[in-house]
C-alpha cells in the first residue's frame, strides 16, 4: 500500500537508473535494450488483440448502455505526454452525462465502470496503435511534464502503461511524490517478468469484492 512507501527518496532508483546507463549495463546496452523493447512492444500487441477480442461483447454493450443512456460520445479522450514526447488522446469510457460539466454528474454506469477501473479498457486501443503499453509509468499531461524536473526524460524513454507499479502499491491513492519514485524503480528494474507481475495483481484486485463494489462512507 502507499503506506509502505512514506520516507522513500524519490532520487534513489533514479539514481540506479542514471547509473545503469552511465555503466552501459544491459538496460540501456544498444543491443540488449532494442530486443528488450521489440518483446515488451510484440508482447503488448498480443495481449491487447487477445483482451479485444474476449471481451468485446463486454465492450460493446457497455459502448452501447453509455449511448443510449443520453446519446451522448461514447469515449472521452485526454491529452497525454506519450513515447518521445509526443502528445495523444488517452481514451476512457464516458463515465458522466454528456452535458456535465462536474463530477458530481457521474452516471450509474459510469459509477460502476470507475469504481472498478474498467472505464480504462479503451485504451487497449491506445496500445494497440503504440501510443502506451499495457505496463508502464503513469501517463501525465503535457502542464505536468516540468514538475518531474530530472525525471522526465526517463518517463518520455518508454510508453506511458495502462496500469504500473503505481497502481499496485497503492492504486492511484500514492502522492505524488511516492508515484514518481516508484514509476523510476519501475523504469530501472524493468523485466518481463516484473510485467507479468504487475498484470497479475492488477487483475486479482480488479476481480475482487472490494474492487468491484461502491465505496461506503462510514
Amino acid at each position: 500500500m502507499a503506506g509502505k512507501n512514506h520516507g522513500r527518496n524519490p532520487t534513489e532508483p533514479w539514481r540506479d537508473f542514471a547509473r545503469a546507463r552511465q555503466e552501459r549495463r544491459p538496460f540501456n546496452s544498444s543491443q540488449s535494450h532494442t530486443i528488450s523493447r521489440l518483446l515488451k512492444r510484440a508482447f503488448d500487441i498480443i495481449i491487447a488483440t487477445g483482451l479485444l477480442f474476449l471481451l468485446s461483447p463486454f465492450l460493446l454493450s457497455v459502448a452501447a448502455i453509455i449511448t443510449l443512456s443520453d446519446w451522448g460520445p461514447i469515449f472521452n479522450s485526454h491529452p497525454r505526454i506519450g513515447y518521445k514526447g509526443k502528445e495523444f488522446g488517452c481514451l476512457k469510457f464516458r463515465t458522466t452525462r454528456a452535458d456535465a460539466t462536474a463530477k458530481a454528474h457521474v452516471t450509474v454506469v459510469g459509477a460502476i465502470v470507475r469504481r472498478s477501473s474498467l472505464d480504462k479498457l479503451p485504451q487497449l486501443i491506445n496500445v494497440l496503435l503504440g501510443q502506451m503499453s499495457l505496463v508502464g509509468p503513469h501517463a501525465i499531461t503535457k502542464e505536468e511534464l516540468p514538475r518531474y524536473g530530472e525525471h522526465a526524460s526517463a518517463y518520455m524513454a518508454v510508453r506511458p502503461g495502462l496500469i504500473g507499479h503505481w497502481q499496485i502499491n497503492g492504486r492511484n491513492d500514492a502522492s505524488h511524490q511516492n508515484r514518481v519514485s516508484l514509476d523510476v524503480e519501475y523504469l530501472s528494474k524493468w523485466t518481463l517478468a516484473l510485467d507479468f507481475v504487475i498484470i497479475a495483481k492488477t487483475l486479482s484486485a480488479l476481480l475482487s469484492r472490494h474492487a468491484l463494489l461502491p465505496r461506503v462512507d462510514s
